[in-house]
């Protein structure tokens, strides 16, 4: 048996009842064949792959707060620090209901590499809670955010673990967050990002997940011959990632006709008005349908449907495994010349496979999603200086990372004769230089 296949097997053994995480473990290990045959003596006897899906720790705890009524709840905390080779811990907190250990490791095992392909100092990690902030007041979002750093202080800091937001962590809760840790620790210092521009926060970070996409994909089409202006793009999701990316999008001359929510989609065939989506979602924090009802062009669909739409161009912003085999195969038949993922691992491995085979060029979440913690750790560089840097520059330097990043594992997919195969190449490129800082530091 080969070593990729001998710690797959180990791997499901020791963590069967995490479907995320053996699913992210799975699609990175298989992918690392050719790297690994290559070094496999070496690589086995430092157990190199039995130590990279080992987090440093996982840390769960009890997060009690008091409701509007006056009764006390009780959620569940988490902090997965998975692997430090590069730089400190930096990943998101999710705050949502289907928050569990699988889903945090899974997401901490995935940011290693993505954080690598950023060329920055920064480690694998990631967390949250089964806290759900919908239909709770301000004040009970603050009370659940106090209890929550109450804990999680106890294991972060600037040099050590740098959270930031995720689904249901925006800058409300982020603020919460570092007030409390402020608080606690008597430090004033860049422990969170994602902050406030009023308190060490950067310009750019809000829009940096869903630029950071575009700007990777209209690298990878040109260097495809392809130009992006006049595509028409269908998006998922109608939160800060899809909003910022439909924006960039037609920015670049692109049109994005769909987004969606957890209820239902649009369908605009003039294309998505950004400024009204920003007023339904980021200000009314309200459903699609309101869209629907204030722009006459735009057809709402409860449910699923987002990817039979007709489009060039596909960007699932929203959740893991919402892009199934049969959306690939409906992108397909309606024409799809590329799909770049916007989320943490959207599609699922079956269509991901179908979508290759049919020659759709895809982009791994893991690359094409890495603008969000690549501006993250911009703030933490602007933080340590004490500095605060122009919109211009940060975008900037977000799009030379992100362009960067798509010749990175468009070069380590070729090097290992995969050509065109970016997921491969991603994986790739993220585990050499992490495994060359593990060797490097010996067995910690």
């Amino acid at each position: 048996m080969s070593y990729v296949d001998e710690v797959i097997e180990l791997v499901t053994k020791k963590n069967a009842d995490q479907p995320e995480f053996l699913q992210a473990v799975k699609e990175v290990l298989e992918s690392l064949r050719p790297v690994v045959d290559a070094n496999e003596e070496r690589y086995r006897k430092e157990a190199v792959l039995e130590r990279i899906t080992e987090p440093d720790r996982q840390i769960m705890f009890r997060v009690p707060w008091v409701d509007d009524k006056g009764n006390v709840q009780v959620n569940r905390g988490f902090r997965v620090q998975f692997n430090n080779a590069i730089g400190p811990y930096k990943g998101g907190l999710r705050l949502h209901p289907s928050v569990n250990l699988g889903i945090i490791k899974f997401l901490g095992f995935e940011q290693i590499f993505k954080n690598s392909l950023t060329s920055l100092p920064i480690g694998g990690g990631k967390g949250g809670s089964d806290f759900d902030p919908k239909g709770k007041s301000d004040r009970e979002i603050m009370a659940f955010c106090q209890s929550f750093m109450t804990e999680l202080c106890k294991y972060i800091g600037a040099d050590t673990d740098v959270p930031a937001g995720d689904i249901g962590t925006g800058a409300r809760e982020i603020g919460f967050m570092f007030g409390q840790y402020k608080k606690i620790r008597g430090m004033y210092e860049g422990v969170l990002t994602g902050k406030g521009l009023s308190y060490g926060g950067s310009l750019a970070r809000t829009e940096a997940t869903g630029y950071g996409l575009l700007y990777l994909t209209e690298e990878m089409l040109k260097c495809n011959g392809i130009d992006i202006a006049g595509k028409t793009v269908c998006v998922s999701g109608s939160g800060n990632v899809a909003i910022y990316a439909t924006q960039k999008a037609q920015q670049l001359g692109a049109k994005v006709v769909t987004v969606s929510d957890s209820t239902g989609w649009i369908y605009d065939p003039e294309g998505i008005d950004v400024a009204l989506l920003k007023e339904v979602k980021e200000v009314k924090r309200a459903r699609l349908t309101e869209y629907a009802a204030a722009r006459s062009s735009a057809q709402y669909h409860e449910g699923r449907g987002v990817w039979s739409i007709k489009c060039d161009i596909a960007l699932p912003c929203a959740t893991q495994n919402e892009l199934l085999l049969e959306d690939a195969k409906q992108l397909v038949e309606n024409g799809c010349k590329a799909v770049a993922e916007g989320a943490n691992m959207p599609t699922t491995l079956e269509a991901t496979e179908y979508l290759q085979k049919n020659g759709v060029l895809f982009a791994p979440g893991k690359a094409a999603n890495a603008g969000g913690v690549a501006t993250s750790a911009l703030e933490m560089s602007q933080n340590s200086e004490r500095l605060s840097w122009s919109f211009e520059e940060v975008d900037s330097k977000l799009k030379g990372i992100m362009v960067n990043i798509f010749h990175n594992l468009d070069d380590a997919a070729k090097r290992y004769g995969k050509e065109g195969d970016y997921v491969a190449g991603a994986n790739i490129a993220g585990f050499e230089k992490v495994v060359d800082a593990m060797l490097a530091q010996g067995v910690c």
